[in-house]
C-alpha cells in the first residue's frame, strides 16, 4: 500500500532544515553499507524540469525492459511518491492508468526508516552532525532499490547538486542538467555562473553529461552565455564528456489537442505525450539522450515517451470548464505555463478572462511569478488566494495584493479559509460561467488540492 504518513524519524530531522554538504550522508551511507555503490543510477538536477526528464526517462528505462528505480522531490499528495520502482513495460503501463503505482510499501518504508533510524543514532553517538530529513530519505531510497536489486535507479537532486546527498553516487552511467534559473539564491549562490556551476557538480569522472541547451532556457542572452561557459568548465575539470542537447526549434512546432495530448518531431521522428508544453520538448530531448546513453531502443524510447504522466505540471482535470493545475513556482515557470495554456486554448489565451486559485511561499519571487503571467497574456479576471499547508506560505491577503499590484486592480480577488475551499468555489463558479479555472503558485498547493479538486469534478483521466 502507498504511504500517507510521514515516518516519524523524518519529521523529527525537519528541525534541522537545508544544510547542504556530504559529510553526514556519507558516514549514515557507510553505517548503512553503501547501498549506494550497488546500484547503477542516472543522476539529474536543474531548476525547472528535473521531474518532467526524470519521469520521461524512468518510463522509457521502463518500456525497454528494465526495472527502474525512481527517486524525486518533493511528494504532492503521498509520501511514497518520493521512492517509487517501474518493473518493466508492464510497470510503465500500469502507472500510467494508477500514479500510486510502484511506490515503496508501507511496511518496507516503516522497516528501513527503522534501519536509518538506529544507524543515525550510531553516528551522532559518534559525534555526528544530525542529518537532515533529505538526506535520511535519500538513504532510504538507496538502501531499498538496492535490496529490490533495480537495474537502474533515475535520481533528481534534491537542491543544487554538488552538496546534494544524492551526490554521494560515484559512478553514474550519465548524468543530465535541465533548464536552469535564479531560485534558491540564498543557498545556491546570487549568480546564474553560481548556481550552475552548483548544478553542474554532479559531473562525475568519465561519465557523459548533458544539458539542455542554453539557448532553450528562459533566460536573458548574457545569463545564457554564462551557464554555457560554467558546464564547459566544470566538465573539462571533472573529465565529463559533455553535450548539449537541443529541439532545434521543435517545441515551436508541437501540436497541441483538447484531449490533453501534445504531438511534436525531434530529429525527424513523431512523439506524443500528455506532459503540455513547448518547454516540455526540451526536457523530453534530454530524456531521450540520457536513454539512449543507457542504450535504450528507438521503440521503448517512443513508447515511452507516450506513457509518460506527470501529475500537476499542467495537468488537464476537466474540459468543461477547462481546469488545469500547476505547480509552477517562478517566473520561468509562469512563463512555460502562459506559453502552453495559450497553445491549449489555440492561440486565444491573451485578452481572455480567467479565474485563478493561487497559493504560493513567502519566499519565492511571487511578483515576478504575476508579472510572467501578466506578460504571457494570462488576464486574471478573478484570483481566489489560498494559504497551503506550509509554514513557509504567504498570507492570502497578501498575495491578493500583489496580484492586483501587478494587473493594476482590475482583479476581483477572495480569500478562501482553506485551500480546498477555494478549488471548490472557484470550481462552482467556472462551471457556472464557463470561464477557464487555473489552480496554481506552488506544489505544495497542487499536492493538497489535486485529489479533492478530481473529487469535485468527478475526473478520472482524460
Amino acid at each position: 500500500m502507498p504511504y500517507n504518513k510521514v515516518p516519524d524519524v523524518l519529521t523529527g530531522a525537519l528541525q534541522f532544515g537545508i544544510k547542504p554538504g556530504l559529510e553526514r550522508i556519507t558516514k549514515l551511507l557507510d553505517l548503512l553499507g553503501n547501498p549506494q555503490a550497488l546500484v547503477k543510477s542516472v543522476h539529474v538536477a536543474g531548476t525547472n524540469g528535473k521531474g518532467s526528464v526524470c519521469t520521461f526517462l524512468s518510463t522509457i528505462l521502463a518500456c525497454d525492459g528494465r526495472k527502474v528505480g525512481v527517486f524525486t522531490s518533493p511528494y504532492l499528495e503521498r509520501f511514497s511518491e518520493r521512492i517509487r520502482i517501474i518493473d518493466g513495460r508492464k510497470g510503465a503501463s500500469a502507472l500510467a492508468e494508477d500514479d500510486s503505482y510502484g511506490e515503496i510499501p508501507s511496511d518496507r518504508l516503516d522497516d528501513l526508516s527503522g534501519r536509518v533510524e538506529a544507524a543515525m543514532k550510531t553516528m551522532l553517538s559518534e559525534g555526528f552532525e544530525h542529518p537532515t530529513e533529505f538526506e535520511l530519505i535519500t538513504a532510504i531510497a538507496f538502501l531499498y532499490y538496492a535490496e529490490e536489486k533495480v537495474d537502474i535507479c533515475v535520481l533528481e537532486t534534491g537542491l543544487g547538486g554538488r552538496l546534494d546527498s544524492t551526490n554521494v553516487i560515484k559512478n553514474p552511467v550519465a548524468t543530465g542538467i535541465c533548464a536552469l534559473g535564479l531560485d534558491h539564491c540564498g543557498v545556491l549562490g546570487s549568480t546564474i555562473a553560481e548556481i550552475a556551476s552548483e548544478k553542474a557538480g554532479i559531473f562525475k569522472p568519465g561519465a557523459p553529461a548533458v544539458c539542455i541547451d542554453p539557448d532553450e532556457m528562459i533566460l536573458p542572452e548574457e545569463m545564457k552565455v554564462s551557464v554555457r561557459e560554467t558546464m564547459i568548465r566544470t566538465a573539462d575539470e571533472k573529465g565529463s564528456p559533455l553535450t548539449f542537447v537541443s529541439s532545434h526549434g521543435a517545441g515551436e512546432k508541437a501540436r497541441f489537442d483538447m484531449e490533453g495530448r501534445m504531438t511534436f518531431e525531434l530529429d525527424g521522428k513523431s512523439y506524443s505525450t500528455c506532459l503540455n508544453g513547448r518547454h516540455q520538448v526540451s526536457n523530453a530531448a534530454l530524456a531521450i539522450a540520457l536513454a539512449r546513453l543507457c542504450g535504450a531502443s528507438e521503440e521503448s524510447i517512443s513508447e515511452g515517451v507516450s506513457l509518460t504522466r506527470w501529475k500537476c505540471r499542467c495537468e488537464i482535470l476537466s474540459l468543461d470548464p477547462l481546469v488545469i493545475i500547476d505547480g509552477g513556482h517562478n517566473p520561468q515557470g509562469a512563463e512555460s505555463l502562459a506559453l502552453t495554456f495559450n497553445d491549449i486554448l489555440s492561440g486565444t489565451l491573451k485578452g481572455r478572462p480567467m479565474r485563478i486559485v493561487a497559493g504560493m511561499m513567502a519566499d519565492k519571487d511571487v511578483k515576478g511569478v504575476y508579472e510572467a503571467y501578466r506578460n504571457g497574456g494570462i488576464n486574471i479576471a478573478e484570483a481566489v488566494t489560498v494559504r497551503p499547508a506550509n509554514s513557509r506560505s504567504m498570507d492570502p491577503a497578501n498575495l491578493s495584493e500583489i496580484i492586483n499590484d501587478v494587473y493594476n486592480n482590475k482583479v476581483q480577488t477572495r480569500e478562501a479559509e482553506t485551500p480546498e475551499e477555494g478549488v471548490r468555489t472557484a470550481f462552482e463558479l467556472s462551471k457556472a460561467d464557463g470561464m477557464p479555472l487555473l489552480v496554481t503558485g506552488s506544489l505544495y498547493l497542487a499536492g493538497q488540492v489535486r485529489g479533492y479538486l478530481k473529487g469535485i469534478i468527478r475526473c478520472t483521466t482524460i
